[in-house]
């Protein structure tokens, strides 16, 4: 319990930080990238879909998938955006910690997303959501590319 309550707040001074940074801060975007999920939430909250990344002229489909705390209902998210500090492909994959805020009610919901994993890559993702959720918290969300 101890661990959830430091993750969720270390998440929420992250997103403090990011949010308040202007992505200028990250220096130029160095790609971008689709995400396309299912969001599952009830207290704790769980997310499976994938997307593409676009890198140095380069499309790779991506995986994405994780687990969380916070917000109650269920929605398809469709999230695009830059991504930054990325400077080797390989880079980009892992675990990223993940600050959401969002809402969906039917088809008009939408939201902010910021990631970052250990290798500095950070994204900072605009969502559109379907369903009837409201998302607020942080998760762990591992980035693979598709075999």
């Amino acid at each position: 319990m101890i661990a959830r309550v430091s993750a969720f707040v270390f998440a929420c001074l992250f997103v403090s930080a990011s949010a308040s940074a202007q992505p200028r801060q990250f220096g130029p975007a160095t790609g971008t990238v689709t995400i396309n999920q299912l969001q599952v939430a009830f207290v704790g909250s769980g997310a499976i879909g994938g997307g593409t990344l676009r890198f140095k002229k380069h499309t790779y489909e991506i995986t994405v998938g994780g687990l969380g705390i916070g917000g109650i209902g269920a929605s398809r998210l469709t999230a695009t955006g830059s991504v930054y500090r990325l400077t080797n492909v390989e880079d980009f994959t892992g675990a990223y910690v993940q600050v959401r805020e969002g809402w969906a009610l039917g088809d008009q919901g939408r939201g902010t997303l910021w990631l970052r994993n250990a290798k500095g890559v950070v994204m900072r993702l605009a969502t559109k959501r379907r369903g009837l959720q409201l998302s607020l918290g942080a998760d762990g969300v591992l980035i693979g590319f598709k075999q």
